[in-house]
């Protein structure tokens, strides 16, 4: 066993004895980072507008602060871009992280000196809380590949700016550099393509232990890994044994990423975003990710029923309850105020709490008043997939089909598959099924023959991956959204598939 896994065990059962003090007291943790961060920023623009100084109790906190996203924000966020201090949170942010919304083009999130630990300590300590748990340490020993954008940074209004897994890429431990890969030329790299053909020179004869990133970029890692080779990822790595992942469910992608790497591997799901790093899976048995409640991020959860209403309710920690959809809505130290980042969420259990990722807020098809959510599409396929286990599928996407024909309408599914169902009547017979029982509000329709079944269009291979490389979206964090209420994301995979 080398230094650094040897090292490791202290320090993780270090980490641990100390997270037990705020997992154990979860309310008084949340009520710490509350006071802290309101008190730290009473003299800022944003808390000067808002009353801070007169703010107690969370109470008076939803009374004076309105939820926003980031369009409700931009006013303040402008300030911080033009090199203003002062205006969300004492001082200039270390960093904007760049990232492309949905719904509001690029957005640029500060990360200040204050939250940068979060980000850094919340990715390490999903590692030690791993070793603490398994006893297995041996991977940090071994070649570490974090596939994320570039580490390159401009500056605005005298602040850098860039990807927030470049951002972070500057902040690994020295204590890991030297196990590290791709290299920093390479990670420097913009287009994605040219980049994997780097990372595989770099990896490919290379004692690979842990690998990480998003699982469709992943995916696309191993299969021409593969294609080069001839061999499973189990031979080309034969030490790999630790697959880090986040920013999408897993589950689609589960079955054809471990054929690729031949023999069943331990995972790590972490939820991680530009305005924080939320939670990690801590127990390899349990999917839940345990939210980090003493790291500078105050939680509120918004019923997702109540969410567009004008005065929802925001409840704290202690009044959530487990099984229900909330959207999270964010207050931190790096000064996002009562901020909706757009993902709903799930409690999976409250001793400790710990949560999924349902969806995203933004994120439905209600075309027809059926609010189908991206939790209830990913849990129809995979329990489809169930029954039909020779089914491979790469990604898919749904989108409303509407008519003006009573009775026509119905949804599409865009689907890539890597293995198509021999029965493809048999397949999406299933699928509607599973939806209608997940769905009441849609089985009300179809049995209402105001919907038809859905339809599945296959797209042929690589048509996500030529739409995503057509956005400027290929590779790194970028993510294609499970759903959508209207047919853009649609048309635009339809247009490149030519069908």
């Amino acid at each position: 066993m080398g230094v650094k896994a040897l090292l490791s065990k202290p320090l993780a059962a270090y980490v641990h004895k100390k997270d037990r003090s705020w997992i154990e007291n979860p309310v008084e943790a949340q009520q710490a980072v509350f006071k802290s961060i309101v008190r730290k920023a009473q003299a800022t623009r944003f808390g000067r507008d808002h009353g801070f100084s007169a703010i107690s109790s969370h109470a008076d906190f939803v009374q004076a602060v309105p939820v926003r996203d980031y369009e409700g924000l931009s006013s303040y966020f402008n300030r911080v871009k033009q090199g203003e201090k002062d205006v969300l949170w004492p001082g200039k942010p270390l960093y904007l992280a760049k990232t492309s919304g949905t719904t509001s083009g690029t957005k640029y999130i500060p990360i200040t000196s204050d939250s940068i630990s979060n980000h850094i300590n919340g990715a390490r300590n999903a590692l030690l809380a791993y070793v603490h748990e398994t006893g297995n340490s041996a991977f940090l020993d071994g070649k570490l590949i974090f596939l994320s954008g570039s580490p390159e940074l401009e500056e605005i209004g005298g602040i850098k700016t860039g990807r927030l897994s470049g951002i972070a890429n500057h902040h690994v431990p020295g204590y890991l550099r030297t196990n590290q890969l791709p290299s920093y030329q390479t990670n420097c790299i913009e287009d994605w393509e040219t980049k994997l053909d780097q990372i595989i020179e770099e990896t490919i004869d290379q004692n690979m232990t842990l690998i990480s990133g998003i699982p469709p970029w992943v995916q696309m890692y191993f299969d021409k890994l593969m294609r080069q080779t001839g061999k499973p990822i189990k031979d080309i790595f034969p030490n790999f044994q630790l697959f880090v992942y986040g920013g999408v469910n897993f589950e689609p992608y589960r079955k054809k990423l471990f054929e690729s790497i031949g023999k069943e591997v331990d995972s790590i799901e972490l939820f991680p975003a530009s305005e924080g790093f939320f939670a990690y899976q801590n127990q390899q048995q349990d999917k839940g990710l345990l939210l980090l409640l003493n790291d500078g991020i105050f939680y509120e959860f918004i019923p997702v029923e109540e969410y567009f209403k004008e005065n929802p309710t925001r409840l704290t920690i202690g009044e959530v309850e487990p099984g229900v959809n909330y959207a999270l809505v964010i207050s931190s130290n790096a000064g996002l105020w009562s901020y909706s980042i757009g993902d709903t969420v799930k409690f999976t259990s409250i001793k400790p709490y710990k949560v999924v990722v349902s969806g995203r807020i933004k994120h439905f098809i209600s075309a027809f008043g059926e609010h189908v959510i991206g939790e209830e599409v990913e849990k129809a396929m995979q329990r489809t997939m169930a029954k039909f286990p020779t089914v491979e599928l790469i990604e898919f996407t749904v989108a409303p089909h509407v008519s003006q024909d009573k009775g026509a309408s119905f949804h599409e599914w865009l689907v890539e598959f890597s293995r198509e169902p021999q029965n493809l009547e048999a397949f999406t017979d299933e699928l509607d099924q599973q939806l209608q029982k997940l769905n009441s509000y849609y089985y009300d329709l179809i049995s209402g023959n105001i919907l038809q079944r859905l339809k599945i269009t296959g797209l042929p291979r690589g048509t996500f991956r030529d739409y995503m490389k057509s956005q400027g979206k290929l590779g790194g964090q970028n993510k294609v959204p499970r759903l959508s209420n209207d047919r853009k994301l649609a048309d635009g995979l339809l247009g490149v598939a030519k069908l």
